[in-house]
């Protein structure tokens, strides 16, 4: 089976005046469909730099990135911006959510782009915020949201094209610990439904949910193991409620 993730020596170098700053040096990794990879590594590791990569809002400095059988590094903007737009699903640690939007209105936004009418667009998106907990919530904006219903309508946004990736930056980063065990929950669902999750996170409690962990340092991949010892969200929720906990 076709990897839907194929990337080979991939390489991301960033110029600031005479420096140059490798941030990813040659990184060669394969994601197959429905996999749930978590990608670790320290500060200046460049895992976010990969994330951006993933995703196409950045561009490689060398090597090959295929998605879905297609090269990305000779696709025009437009073509980026429609891979963004429909196959892929963003969930940020900071929201990125519009403060004068209602959360129906955050979630529906990516339909615009769709060209889908305005009817439908709000059906769609009352639909996946009813999915993530919210349909109580269709009407509120995000200064009236707890941080937690915040990333649920983030998350509601990023699955209401149908993606069939969700990359995940820090998402639970901004989040307590029960707060953040209620939203991996989520993603386990996301990720039941068939979808392929790429999370990002420096946790390792967090990177315990995702059942392939792949570890940056220094721009390289230090390790692509299988994780043997998954964390669900109920066994997470059961070591906070017995105060067995070490995620801040």
């Amino acid at each position: 089976m076709k990897p839907v993730i194929s990337i080979q020596k991939l390489r991301k170098t960033y110029v600031m005046g005479s420096e140059q700053i490798h941030a990813l040096k040659s990184v060669t990794v394969d994601i197959h469909k429905n996999e749930y990879v978590a990608l670790m590594g320290p500060s200046g590791s460049g895992k976010s730099t990969l994330m951006n990569l993933l995703g196409c809002l950045d561009s490689p400095t060398a090597g090959s990135y295929n998605l879905n059988g297609e090269n990305v590094e000779v696709m025009t903007d437009s073509e980026l911006a429609d891979i963004r737009n429909k196959e892929i699903g963003f969930v940020f640690q900071t929201f990125n959510l519009l403060p004068r939007y209602s959360s129906l209105e955050n979630v529906a936004l990516p339909l615009v782009y769709a060209g889908m009418s305005k009817g439908a667009r709000l059906d769609r998106a009352e639909e996946v915020l009813t999915e993530v907990g919210l349909g109580d919530r269709v009407d509120h904006k995000p200064n009236e949201l707890s941080g937690g219903q915040r990333q649920r309508v983030a998350i509601a946004r990023a699955l209401v094209n149908k993606p069939s990736i969700i990359l995940a930056d820090e998402p639970t980063g901004n989040l307590d610990t029960k707060t953040s065990i209620e939203i991996m929950q989520i993603f386990e669902e996301i990720h039941k439904q068939g979808n392929t999750i790429i999370l990002v996170t420096h946790e390792p409690d967090i990177a315990a949910h995702a059942h392939r962990i792949i570890r940056l340092r220094d721009g390289l991949v230090e390790s692509d193991a299988k994780n043997e010892n998954i964390i669900t969200a109920n066994d997470a929720s059961h070591r906070y409620l017995s105060g067995d906990h070490v995620v801040d």
